[in-house]
């Protein structure tokens, strides 16, 4: 039986303000060392666009007094893009199939490693993670970003705000809004949220950068991070 897991790898891990090479030189041989000890293991990797494009949006909202969110949100897919192009050559060894950038339209993938892009405006990729998720029968998504667990408030500006372990999608969802922006950074975005609610996903919000902790997740250790799911 085929093990399917969904990574929803961060922009802003892959290309914090340049690419992270010693990051991913790390997560490729994690990633190596879980394909190999099982060969029908899976993995969906689904990448965001990070600082490349939260800088070119910020250009065009300079240039254009009436920018539009969809122009917007246009800038930041192509930026995933050109991440995950970067994934795709990193995995190529496992990496059979063509970027997808329309997660409705793909069928199904022929190596072991299946990469992600952004699709069109009004969400980030979490939500293409979502719908993969559920293609593919996933019942979880890992959600790798900047941040190590999701707080009860903003801790940069509610200084008594504290991690949380567990929390459900709808003390989540309050937390989040339900409002997409381009370039908005939330621990899972709005629509992404909500579509996962309705499916009864679990969505575990874990820190990026720790490669270790990643392995532990993914082998059903203990971890640090939070488990958002049904209540």
């Amino acid at each position: 039986m085929t093990d399917v897991r969904v990574i929803s790898l961060g922009g802003s891990i892959v290309a914090p303000d340049r690419v992270d090479v010693p990051f991913l030189k790390r997560f490729h041989a994690l990633v190596s060392r879980y394909l190999a000890a099982d060969r029908g293991r899976k993995l969906i990797l689904v990448v965001g666009g990070g600082a490349p494009a939260r800088s070119y949006q910020k250009a065009y909202r300079e240039i254009v007094a009436s920018s539009l969110d969809s122009e917007a949100d246009w800038i930041g897919v192509a930026a995933t893009r050109l991440n995950a192009q970067l994934l795709a050559g990193v995995f190529s060894q496992y990496c059979k199939d063509p970027v997808v950038t329309d997660p409705t339209t793909f069928r199904d993938f022929n190596g072991q490693v299946l990469i992600a892009a952004g699709w069109k405006p009004g969400f980030s990729t979490d939500y293409d993670a979502v719908l993969l998720a559920e293609k593919f029968g996933a019942d979880t998504i890992v959600n790798l970003s900047n941040i190590a667990q999701v707080f009860t408030a903003d801790p940069k500006v509610d200084p008594s705000a504290r991690p949380l372990d567990r929390i459900t999608w709808a003390d989540f969802r309050k937390l989040v809004g339900d409002r997409w922006e381009p370039g908005k950074n939330t621990p899972f975005d709005p629509i992404a949220s909500k579509k996962a609610s309705q499916l009864g996903l679990r969505v575990i919000v874990a820190s990026g950068r720790e490669v270790e902790n990643l392995q532990d997740i993914l082998a059903d250790s203990d971890f640090l991070g939070t488990v958002i799911g049904p209540g």
